[in-house]
């Protein structure tokens, strides 16, 4: 019998060394750190842009169609309530110690520059792990927020296991605020705190979205019996969710998040009925004690935003060489390449956003920041992470749109760019919840001179003539945004709040315009390298201003 002819069959993307080729990356390390200190690192970010472009992208396209699942009862009829996580969860875990996503922030010898060394990682690391990165956020949260608040003990019983780069040893963490009564608005939690016999508390209450429910521990919010209403009337309170023979801590697991993306993320409906648990600071004030984890929970989705956004365009660029119509390949098709370079830009100005972030929280850990540096953290910390999650999800949509039909299919791995990206969006605040912060931020004033003093030390050392008008740009951008903030303010508050969302797009992409700008000057001075100024003359083309 003869064989049926096989026709043309497309090559697909493929990765590679996720360090090794990515030029950004590469270039602001060389810009940011001492010579000597990129030396001693640059073997850990080679050995993950190695993982993350071969065995971890091969597993997680294997493991595509399996998810966590939720086992309540044992062969015995014992109420177990275990998660059990996917193959590439575990092989994530297990990097994720041994690598140090979350140690190297705290047991490296570098400064404020550990910040740099940890996100360089979770930026790697991230996109190929099916947002394993989730846990190790709220792990790195809970380890800074259990320091902050001094209790020693809970330090001396927490800390050591969420930054262990032992995998038997190694904890994670989650955070569980959000409750059908509330969501954004954590005041209206109806969880209740009771003290008992033993000295501790015991919680009873439903929360409603609790995400990675397989970790060791939680930090979580509950209302002490007699406490006010609100959020003031609030506590933080420490949990372990199993006892010492592993049975789970008075916690019912009700079900699992049936979701949009982040499928591979076990996202649990909770009971708690008698959850023993401790307090970590007061009886009262949780919201504003939980505020270090929110800190950095929110600047690793910054992270993980611009990760995917890399991912995407890396993904693109390496299919348009492979892919041929029309007589020539997508990339010799000035159209196709433009589109590519549209997504670029806005890739790189959000990559020079984050890590301005990144940067500010290393100082301020080692307390080598100023007021300035201060207000600034403050306000970048929301506005970092609205612009960024906002530009993730168009391009995420962009890149699956460069792949033709190919992106809409689901075994190719590309359409969970775009689900897993809308996540970037919501989780930790929606970009209108992330607006009203960043107006809170700003009620001072400082952080807006903060603000526009750091725009004018960018723009100074600008010297290519295109450059200084992007930067020129970038500036006026941030004047009239100033200009809307007084004139919104005498309108009251109606008039503030409704124009808050563009106000707070147009402040985050001015900045990432001028320090864009500024990377793309240095580039040009010290690696002869027109790429980054490509780059941000095209990111100041798609627009900055929104008031």
């Amino acid at each position: 019998m003869r064989q049926a002819h096989i026709g043309f069959t497309q090559a697909p993307p493929a990765l590679g060394n996720q360090y090794a080729e990515d030029r950004v990356l590469r270039s602001y390390l060389r810009r940011i750190l001492p010579s000597d200190v990129l030396a001693a690192l640059e073997p850990e970010f080679d050995d993950m842009g190695a993982l993350a472009g071969g065995e971890l992208y091969e597993l997680q396209l294997a493991d595509r169609l399996n998810e966590p699942r939720l086992v309540q009862w044992d062969a015995w009829g014992e109420r177990v309530d275990r998660i059990e996580i996917t193959s590439l969860w575990r092989r994530a875990e297990r990097i994720a110690a041994e690598r140090g996503i979350v140690a190297s922030a705290y047991d490296g010898g570098h400064g404020w520059m550990n910040r740099v060394h940890q996100f360089a990682l979770v930026y790697l690391f991230h996109p190929s792990t099916d947002v394993y990165t989730c846990p190790l956020s709220m792990s790195d949260g809970a380890a800074r927020t259990l320091l902050a608040a001094g209790n020693q003990a809970l330090i001396e019983r927490a800390v050591g296991y969420l930054t262990s780069r032992d995998p038997a040893c190694f904890w994670t963490s989650g955070q569980w605020m959000t409750e059908t009564s509330g969501g954004s608005d954590v005041g209206g939690s109806e969880t209740v705190a009771r003290p008992d016999a033993g000295g501790g508390w015991r919680l009873y209450g439903r929360k409603w979205f609790t995400s990675a429910i397989g970790s060791q521990m939680a930090l979580t919010l509950a209302r002490p019996e007699g406490n006010p209403e609100r959020g003031r009337g609030l506590a933080l309170f420490y949990v372990e969710t199993r006892d010492a023979a592993g049975r789970p801590n008075n916690i019912r697991v009700d079900r699992l998040k049936d979701k949009l993306g982040t499928r591979k993320v076990p996202t649990a409906e909770l009971t708690l009925d008698g959850t023993k648990a401790e307090l970590v600071l007061g009886a009262d004030n949780g919201v504003r004690n939980i505020v270090p984890m929110l800190r950095l929970t929110r600047t690793w989705n910054s992270v993980c935003a611009v990760a995917f956004m890399r991912r995407g365009i890396a993904l693109a660029s390496d299919y348009a060489h492979r892919r041929k119509v029309f007589g020539a390949s997508l990339a010799e098709q000035p159209l196709h390449v433009d589109t590519l370079a549209a997504i670029q830009a806005e890739t790189e100005a959000a990559f020079h956003l984050t890590f301005l972030l990144v940067e500010l929280i290393g100082r301020d850990e080692a307390r080598e920041i100023d007021e300035a540096g201060c207000a600034l953290l403050r306000l970048l910390t929301s506005i970092a992470k609205l612009t960024t999650g906002r530009q993730a999800v168009a391009a995420a949509s962009e890149v699956l749109e460069a792949f033709g039909g190919a992106g809409y299919i689901e075994d190719t791995g590309l359409p969970m760019l775009l689900r897993d990206s809308q996540v970037l969006t919501i989780w930790e605040g929606t970009t209108n919840v992330l607006a009203l912060d960043a107006l809170r931020a700003l009620e001072d004033g400082a952080s807006l001179h903060a603000l526009q003093a750091l725009i004018g030390r960018a723009r100074k050392g600008l010297r290519d003539r295109e450059l200084v008008e992007a930067g020129s740009t970038a500036a006026a951008s941030v004047d009239r945004a100033a200009a809307w903030l007084a004139r919104a303010r005498v309108g009251g508050r109606d008039s503030l709040e409704a124009g808050a969302r563009r106000f707070a797009l147009s402040i985050g992409r001015a900045l990432a315009l001028a320090l864009t700008a500024a990377h793309a000057q240095w580039s040009l001075d010290v690696e002869k390298d027109s790429r980054s100024r490509a780059a941000a003359l095209r990111f100041a083309q798609l627009g900055v201003n929104l008031v």
